[in-house]
This record gives structure tokens, C-alpha cells and sequence, in this order.
């Protein structure tokens, strides 16, 4: 994960490319799943992928997705709304499940 950390009204945020934050043409992260070389595009295929390596799904906040994993602490929280899944969500899972998944740009 590279890139300059920029701090504004109170909020740091990772800009991955400064010179593009504010560009159309900066690229799209997708999260790849790469046993499948399949890029994730929906939450159900995510999920299936997160069960079969151990996760369960927590259902006690509705607004968002969780998944546990019962032998260690970690936890994946996401937005309900697929649209609203950013690369930051996607590197959570990546460092969680580190030889699954891959962070890459769309082309």
C-alpha cells in the first residue's frame, strides 16, 4: 500500500495517487481472488470465498457486513452496499487472508 497521507478538516485519508485525486482517469482497484484468478463483483461471491477459508458471517449490525474467524480476533466489517466497497475495505481483507487475495488495478 503506497501513497501520501494527507490530513484535511480533521481526516487523514491515503491518497494512493495525489496527482490523480481529483482525475477521472485514476484507476479502479478490484480485489482478486487468485486461486480463481476471479475478480470479486458481488458480495455473494466474496462471502462464498470468505466461508470456505473459515469466516462466519455476523448479522448484528444491519447496515453492514461482517465476517469472524473463530480462531483468531480479526474482523471484517463492510459496507452493506456493494457500491459503497472501497480499496481500503479491500486491503482489510487482503492483510487478513494474505495468500487469497490481491488488491490490483482494473484495466
Amino acid at each position: 500500500m503506497s501513497g501520501v497521507w494527507l490530513f484535511r478538516n480533521g481526516v487523514v485519508k491515503l491518497v494512493e495517487n495525489p496527482a490523480n485525486e481529483q482525475s477521472s482517469t485514476a484507476r479502479k482497484k478490484v480485489l482478486l481472488h487468485t486461486p480463481s484468478n476471479e475478480v470479486i463483483t458481488s458480495y455473494e461471491s466474496l462471502e462464498g470465498k470468505l466461508l470456505n477459508l473459515g469466516w462466519e458471517r455476523y448479522y448484528d449490525d444491519p447496515d453492514l457486513l461482517q465476517f469472524h474467524k473463530r480462531c483468531s480476533v480479526d474482523l471484517i466489517s463492510l459496507p452493506k452496499d456493494f457500491r459503497r466497497f472501497k480499496s481500503m475495505h479491500m486491503y482489510d481483507i487482503v492483510v487478513k487472508n494474505r495468500e487469497t487475495f490481491r488488491v490490483i488495478d482494473m484495466q
